[in-house]
């Protein structure tokens, strides 16, 4: 049967939400991994079941106070059965694939009936896995198991964002369902922005970057890679597509440069963060994102050292519809060595990463999951004075 009505009844979400091991089967909610105490005194887990009331894949009231267990008979912490709930035992079949040994009737008080399958779950739990608690502090039936998403959904990860639900926030994180974005360059900044956006519901996030990923890189890109993976020299945007993989299914490695000969592919995307650093390829790039009417993101640092301490700014340039004629001023597109001690190739994680955090902020303001009272388009952290500035706002 199908999972749904967990996500969509308020109860059975709540359940999750806390760390119960939900599942539904045959018309029946099974409550798995119940600790309690057998009458040898120990600790064991067991299957609570239910009969559930639904309309429409959302749950009703349930018409009765009973539940159902599967395992040995629930003692007390002394080896005696539990006298609070009246029970009846012998092993039957309540559904197709559900198989119980036992079954109890708590009814609540005042009411005959239980509000909800949060009243009626926690009230069994608590009465059947108190003994076992007592005994063993550590036993608890919230234990937070792995959920996948169901097969037939377009859900863009491998295990459902669990995040979002706790924080009630799941209405929000869908404006950022995107159907498609791209981050143009992988080096320390670009790598935190994928590290960002894979926790996002986008559909695809297209990679580009025709570098290949080396020792140096491992100490200013997110995660830990082992010898092996350098050793193994493999394209940036392969690696990356592997690491992050395991948690979003709709990564997509491209391992070559963005230039005149395959900008094109960025018309189907609905945005692009730019964090490559070459001047001519920045120049092809952003002229066909405004050409293409995108909306687009370019991140850039600029770094000295003085007096034996590095200084200098962070930086987010956004270009949009609404305004687009302020990037060429705030951008550099040319090539070659400079005063800036970050084209000799100095990069610092945490600046890399402050860097990928505004621009992905950014984004999110864009698409509506942040409230955006400035709507700047270019942002530069000073870090010296630990100053961000705001400017460039639409007319």
């Amino acid at each position: 049967m199908s999972q749904r009505p967990i996500s969509r009844s308020a109860d059975l979400k709540k359940l999750r939400d806390e760390g119960y091991d939900l599942q539904i089967r045959s018309g029946c909610l099974l409550v798995k991994d119940v600790p309690y105490v057998n009458s040898r005194k120990e600790v064991k887990r067991g299957i609570l079941v239910m009969k559930l009331v639904l309309a429409d894949d959302e749950t009703s009231c349930p018409d009765d106070h009973v539940a159902y267990f599967s395992g040995d008979h629930p003692c007390n912490e002394d080896g005696t059965e539990i006298a609070k709930i009246k029970h009846g035992s012998g092993e039957r079949s309540l559904a197709d694939g559900v198989v119980i040994q036992h079954s109890f009737s708590a009814k609540p008080k005042p009411n005959d009936f239980y509000p909800d399958y949060y009243a009626k779950v926690t009230t069994y739990v608590a009465i059947l896995s108190g003994p076992a608690s007592r005994i063993d502090p550590t036993a608890t039936a919230k234990t937070f198991p792995l959920i996948e998403p169901e097969k037939d959904t377009e859900e863009p990860f491998n295990y459902i964002d669990t995040a979002s639900s706790r924080a009630e926030i799941v209405a929000v994180t869908k404006k950022l369902a995107l159907r498609k974005i791209a981050i143009v360059g992988l080096g320390g900044t670009g790598s935190y922005v994928l590290d960002l956006v894979a926790k996002t519901p986008v559909r695809e996030i297209h990679l580009y970057d025709g570098d290949s990923f080396l020792q140096h890189n491992a100490f200013r890109s997110p995660g830990a890679p082992s010898g092996d993976d350098l050793r193994a020299k493999q394209p940036k945007a392969t690696y990356f597509k592997n690491l992050y993989g395991k948690r979003h299914c709709g990564i997509v490695d491209h391992a070559v440069y963005v230039d005149a000969a395959n900008v094109e592919e960025l018309r189907s995307v609905d945005c692009v963060f730019r964090c490559l650093d070459k001047g001519s390829a920045k120049k092809v790039i952003v002229e066909k994102l405004a050409e293409f009417n995108l909306p687009f993101t370019g991140v850039g640092m600029g770094i000295q050292l003085n007096e034996e301490a590095l200084g200098g700014i962070v930086r987010i340039t956004t270009s949009t519809a609404q305004m687009r004629d302020h990037f060429r001023s705030r951008v550099s597109f040319t090539d070659g060595a400079s005063d800036d001690d970050y084209n000799r190739n100095i990069q610092i994680a945490d600046l890399n990463a402050l860097n990928a955090s505004l621009a992905v902020i950014k984004w999110k303001k864009l698409f509506g999951f942040y409230r955006d009272l400035k709507f700047e388009h270019h942002s530069q952290f000073s870090i010296d004075g630990n100053l961000l500035l705001n400017e460039d706002r639409p007319q």
